[in-house]
């Protein structure tokens, strides 16, 4: 490992109780901060409900300064009650076709939080996925709080334990297949995040709306990587959250998800020839193995600040 990374684990690495709830509201209120919370949801309707209701009790209501000034589930097309159950939980519910409707949406996770810069107001934005179980309302104030208490830090990623059924440590199969030796081989200084595609993170707006959002699943490591040439590593952190329960993927869908995490990294590696953008699998049908053929994420969206919509609201 780097020895600037080293010295970065040891400086921006921390615990989410290194920081009091009482003592982020106190630097909130101090500096006048809003947050906004976002969660991308896809047919989430056994999850995101309890998501919303443990952020709205523990972070917004009865607070003397609510931690949270803006809590907004961004629906991506589900098919099942997800907008209902936000919506009946306390969240704003806004549909991912509703917002900048004159460009047409693209599926995939990096569309919806594109889209959610415009959908939103607040100084930090707190994205959250909506698949997780036994939330914690750390996932949140913890990632949130080195950017109310450090204004040198800019992109707080949370760390965490992934389990994999009853096995301790095991999910994140794709981190440590795909994007961990993508990042030391190509992008050392990034090698010290323990979870660089999580899905918990905190930006300042500021730096969000200066970068550009692969649609996909490619989204994650995009966004860490320009930040990293953006802002460098010092305005980058990590909060150590605990435990993240969450539904996980079957293989196929990992080898999509890694094929398109591939091809963002190497866009971002060369601007010449880039890799054939399909992926081949196989299924067992009555006749044998079948191949299916699917497309990898290739767009990305540029950076909102250049987007006449958002750059109108902000003068506004």
């Amino acid at each position: 490992m780097l020895e600037e990374v080293e010295r970065w684990l040891a400086d921006r690495s921390w615990s989410a109780a290194d920081r009091p709830l009482d003592q982020l509201l106190d630097r909130k209120r101090a500096a006048g901060t809003t947050v906004s919370v976002v969660l991308p949801a896809l047919d989430e309707e056994a999850t995101v409900g309890a998501i919303v209701e443990v952020i709205r009790r523990e972070l917004i209501e009865g607070l003397p300064v609510p931690l949270v000034d803006e809590l907004v589930v961004i629906d991506s097309g589900s098919t099942d009650r997800t907008a209902e159950v936000a919506a009946k939980a306390g969240a704003r519910v806004v549909h991912r076709d509703d917002v900048l409707p004159r460009i047409p949406a693209l599926p995939g996770k990096g569309e919806v939080l594109w889209r959610s810069l415009l959908a939103t107001e607040g100084d930090i934005v707190c994205f959250v996925d909506a698949d997780l179980r036994d939330f914690s309302a750390a996932f949140v104030s913890g990632i949130v709080g080195p950017l109310l208490t450090d204004p040198d830090v800019q992109f707080v990623k949370a760390m965490y334990d992934r389990p994999l059924g009853d096995t301790p440590g095991q999910g994140g199969r794709v981190t440590e297949l795909v994007a961990r030796p993508l990042l030391n081989l190509h992008w050392p200084q990034l090698a010290g995040f323990v979870q660089p595609l999580g899905g918990e993170y905190a930006v300042r707006r500021c730096l969000l709306e200066r970068l550009p959002f692969p649609v996909g699943y490619g989204v994650e490591l995009g966004l860490l990587v320009d930040a990293l040439h953006t802002v460098g590593l010092d305005a980058l952190a990590q909060v150590d959250v605990g435990v993240r329960v969450h539904r996980h993927q079957d293989g196929q869908a990992l080898g999509r998800m890694a094929a398109a995490i591939y091809r963002t990294a190497q866009v971002r590696l060369s601007r010449g020839h880039l890799v054939r953008p399909e992926l081949t699998q196989f299924e067992r049908g009555p006749e044998g193995f079948v191949p299916r053929t699917y497309p990898v994420d290739t767009e990305e969206r540029p950076p909102m600040a250049g987007i006449k919509e958002y750059a109108r609201r902000r003068v506004a």
